[in-house]
This record gives structure tokens, sequence and C-alpha cells, in this order.
């Protein structure tokens, strides 16, 4: 949908909540300027979608049973419930062990399990990327950020949510040199994309993977 208004002096493109895309302009914008700000919006209209699809969504959640699959860096391990172990859960020999006295927090140990994990693959990959896009992170902190996957947060923190490890490596990577990014540019200008670019020349194809697949980790 186009909408004209005398009022406005730029272009903009909003997704309303029943997922229509409405496109802002002056009157005097031409038709060729709009298709180019339409295009030159399209990774951000194709994320922005998926997000309102992932708000409309509700994947079933896991069942903490014998044989039910758990993702860890896009691979999924089976479960299985064991009697005596020296941790409530841990990951051994491709497979999540749950112990049967933790059963009724299961998924409160699978959190924590995420978080640490996410934590030191982060932190690692962070410091590999440092050098390459000149910068210096405070640190990296997990935590559930709802709908969003990383933040840049005050102090150069960078913040992740929890499941970002669940995530296929190289997209995993993605979030994070998105975020590092922002470190030098708060805002997707595309000076911003530019220096994502230069880290992760083949980023346009992990981005749309994530907004396309990206829900297919909830739903713990």
């Amino acid at each position: 949908m186009l909408r004209r208004s005398t009022r406005r002096k730029t272009m903009q493109i909003t997704v309303e909540r029943d997922g229509a895309l409405v496109l802002s302009a002056p009157p005097e914008v031409d038709e060729s300027a709009l298709r180019a700000f339409v295009l030159e919006k399209r990774f951000w209209i194709y994320t922005k979608l998926a997000e309102k699809d992932r708000l409309r969504r509700r994947l079933p959640r896991k069942q903490f049973v014998d044989g039910e699959g758990f993702l860890y860096l896009g691979r999924s391990h089976r479960l299985k419930l064991v009697g005596q172990q020296d941790v409530p859960l841990k990951l051994t020999a491709g497979r999540f062990c749950l112990r049967r006295d933790a059963l009724s927090v299961a998924r409160e140990h699978f959190i924590r399990w995420y978080c640490e994990r996410a934590k030191a693959w982060l932190s690692s990959r962070a410091a590999e990327y440092q050098s390459r896009m000149e910068v210096s992170p405070a640190g990296v902190k997990v935590q559930d950020l709802g709908y969003r996957w990383g933040s840049c947060g005050k102090g150069d923190w960078l913040y992740f949510h929890w499941k970002t490890i669940l995530l296929p490596a190289r997209i995993a990577e993605y979030v994070l040199v998105h975020e590092i990014a922002h470190l030098h540019e708060p805002h997707h200008t595309p000076s911003f994309w530019l220096r994502v670019e230069r880290a992760m020349p083949d980023y346009a194809h992990r981005k749309a993977w994530l907004a396309e697949h990206g829900i297919d980790v909830e739903g713990i």
C-alpha cells in the first residue's frame, strides 16, 4: 500500500499488525525512486515479516521424554532420562542426559545449560572478530531477549538471546557479527551493512536464512 502525504519529508516503510506493508512518501517522489527504496529495504522487510510470523506462530513446547530432540548449534540431540549422573543435565555421546529427579524443572536446567554454552561459544567467536572488525567489546552477556536475537548495550556490552546457541553455527556467527558492527554504527545505515559485509561477505544469505528459519528454534 502506498500513502502519499505533504507532511512527509522522507520515505518510510512500516509493517502493520496484520502484516500489510505500507510505503509512506512525499507527493513528489516518482515511481522509480519508490521502487529503488523498496529494493534497498528488501532484507529489512523480509526480517520484519518473519518477526510478525513468529509472533503469530507458536510451536508446541518440547516434551521432556525419552527420544525428544533438542537443538544445539543446529544439530538435534535426543533426550535420555537417567537415574544417576553427577549433574542434572549434560550432553554426552551425542545425547542430552537428564536426571529423572530433575524432571520437574527440566526447562530451567536446559536454559541454564544453553546460557553457559552460549556465553562460552559467543565469547570465543567475539575474540576472533575483535581485530578484524577493529572493536573491543566489554564482554558477552546471555539472557532472554524476547523476540530479539541480540543487542548492543551501554558500555560496549554485547547481549544475546540464549536461543542463539540453538542456531547452526554459521547463523549464530552472523548474529554475533551483526551486533559487533553496532559497536561502530548504532543504526542499520549503509555504512553498518558495509561493515558487516567486510567481516562476513555472505552475510545476506545467513540473514535471509535466519529470517525464514529462526522460528524453528522456538518451543522449548
